[in-house]
């Protein structure tokens, strides 16, 4: 007789070599990719595309809405396969709430080892993205598979936005304040569940955290006083946060006491536990940064370029929009990202500043 027992336990992250955002190629080898010399056609209608880092292309629609067009997917980033689908397609969905846009549907993008991994845990992944796509109001309209050496998950995700309301990474303004809405650190808590040393009570933490819809988004692009808006994934806050400086013409200082961790991270830092990512990630921008006298560089290092998986919005806010900002927070339970984590300021030697 087969019992519960006998049937193997399956650790989705030991068929991939990487893991969430981790996958993402490092900026610096991403650049080399996609330069070009081949002209393209203009066309007016397009608001937002290859010529900026944005989260999302946007194309006008001609009637004072524009249609917003992302992707993303990678390999897992936790062993349930549940859990990976709700995982990926959150972060793919997230690219549409950072440019203050509302999700219509998505096409899923699904590669299997097929002869590594049955086609059960697969539907068990594609069922995890349904539950978020349901979530997030829209249907999983559809997709397409291949056979592929590694498990990969994640959607293709269509929205629309009011072109008012359209927000950017590469329009922040001096002076503007700058918020984070989710604690960093999953990067290196998903290396320490890869090599079994993460504490047990820590998975459903950023389990939480990873699966946890970035819905804010829509609502703060109803709001004038928030200039520029993205989300933090793969190049880790640092990154994110240079693209938001650098192409907007300006510098930023971060304030590093009151950068948000999750509980466990700095343990771990301790502990020497960090994804590769991390490194890939400093090697492509350090040069861009100056840690200031006072600030704990070794810990800093590690945590700041942390490849995050849908990690929160980071948010370039005026002077004059603060207050409607953290009412908004404090209204979605984010009272404790209230604080402002930086400040965007004229263009220094260095995009970012860590004080």
């Amino acid at each position: 007789m087969t019992t519960q027992t006998d049937t193997p336990v399956i650790k989705l992250t030991q068929f991939s070599h990487g893991a969430g955002c981790g996958c993402k190629i490092a900026p610096k080898v991403l650049d080399e990719i996609l330069k070009s010399n081949i002209a393209m056609p203009d066309n007016k209608n397009l608001l937002v595309g290859n010529h900026s880092k944005d989260d999302a292309a946007a194309y006008d629609l001609g009637n004072g809405m524009a249609l917003i067009s992302t992707t993303d997917f990678f390999m897992p980033i936790v062993d349930d396969a549940f859990d990976f689908g709700r995982i990926a397609a959150a972060n793919s969905i997230s690219d549409v709430y950072a440019m203050g846009g509302k999700p219509l549907m998505a096409i899923a993008i699904l590669g299997w080892p097929v002869n590594k991994l049955s086609s059960e845990v697969a539907q068990r992944v594609v069922e995890g993205g349904r539950t978020i796509c349901a979530e997030a109001g829209i249907p999983l309209a559809g997709g397409h598979s291949i056979d592929s050496p590694e498990p990969i998950f994640g959607l293709a995700v269509t929205g629309i936005v009011p072109i008012e309301n359209l927000k950017q990474n590469n329009t922040a303004q001096e002076g503007d304040h700058l918020f984070l809405t989710k604690s960093l650190g999953v990067g290196i808590l998903a290396t320490a569940q890869k090599r079994g040393l993460l504490k047990e009570e820590i998975l459903p933490v950023i389990v939480k955290q990873m699966t946890t819809l970035n819905k804010l988004g829509e609502e703060l692009g109803k709001i004038n006083g928030v200039h520029a808006m993205t989300d933090v994934t793969g190049f880790g806050l640092l990154g994110h946060l240079i693209e938001m400086a650098e192409g907007s013409g300006l510098s930023a200082e971060m304030f590093y006491e009151k950068i948000p961790a999750i509980p466990g991270v700095k343990d771990c830092i301790a502990r020497g536990i960090f994804p590769d990512g991390t490194t890939r990630n400093w090697s492509s921008y350090g040069e861009k940064v100056k840690f200031e006298k006072g600030v704990n560089v070794a810990e800093a290092f590690k945590l700041l370029p942390d490849p995050q998986t849908n990690g929160g919005l980071l948010i370039a806010v005026q002077e004059n929009g603060l207050e409607e900002v953290k009412a908004l927070l404090t209204k979605n339970g984010l009272d404790l990202f209230t604080e402002p984590i930086g400040k965007i300021v004229v263009a220094g030697e260095k995009r970012v500043y860590v004080k």
